[in-house]
């Protein structure tokens, strides 16, 4: 969902950014099945995870959002908080937006041979729609959002979110910024 965010987050480490992509494939602790560097952004990920599900702010964000996305709330608020990262890119990389796709592209496609099986499908999909440039527009996260919803086991309105994300937009926008902040302070010092 927030693909580009734990992307970034990883820095330049190669293995942290497949471990960080594969983790949500990775089930409890088959992560130590993978090489050390690896099993890093596995566990990285869920550490970013567990810290974005537990900050205040995101909480605000997911409170809004919750009685018309319910349980998916998060999913829609990892979705919106992508954009503001794609959007805003030049603020937090030194490398355009494209450059650093392309570069991550290439990076994950050569380490493949890590990934599971799942990962595989998932990686296929995003480089051939392009997932993480998308992020940047309204269309590109709307059609995350509609393939989403239509993949979700329950009922949901996630393909109807950029509606909300419009009509709030300034707020998501200084939300996910002040969230951003202390997640990447506290990655820095993990890492």
């Amino acid at each position: 969902m927030n693909f580009l965010a734990h992307l970034y987050l990883s820095g330049d480490n190669t293995s942290l950014k497949v471990g960080n992509f594969i983790a949500d494939t990775v089930k409890g602790k088959a992560y130590q099945h993978f090489p050390l560097d690896i099993q890093k952004g596995i566990l990285l990920h869920r550490f970013i995870d567990d810290f974005t599900d537990n900050h205040p702010i995101v909480e605000e964000t997911k409170i809004r959002l919750r009685p018309k996305f319910r349980k998916y709330s998060p999913v829609v608020a990892d979705v919106f908080y992508d954009h503001f990262l794609a959007k805003n890119w030049q603020e937090y990389h030194h490398l355009t937006l494209k450059k650093y796709v392309a570069e991550t592209y290439k990076e994950l496609d050569s380490q493949k041979h890590h990934f599971t099986e799942q990962s595989k499908h998932i990686f296929r999909y995003m480089k051939q729609f392009d997932w993480l440039s998308g992020y940047a527009s309204f269309i590109g996260i709307g059609r995350a959002l509609t393939g989403m919803s239509r993949r979700a086991s329950f009922k949901n309105n996630m393909h109807l979110a950029v509606i909300d994300l419009k009509k709030d937009y300034s707020l998501y926008e200084k939300e996910f910024q002040l969230f951003f902040e202390d997640l990447v302070a506290v990655v820095n010092e993990r890492i």
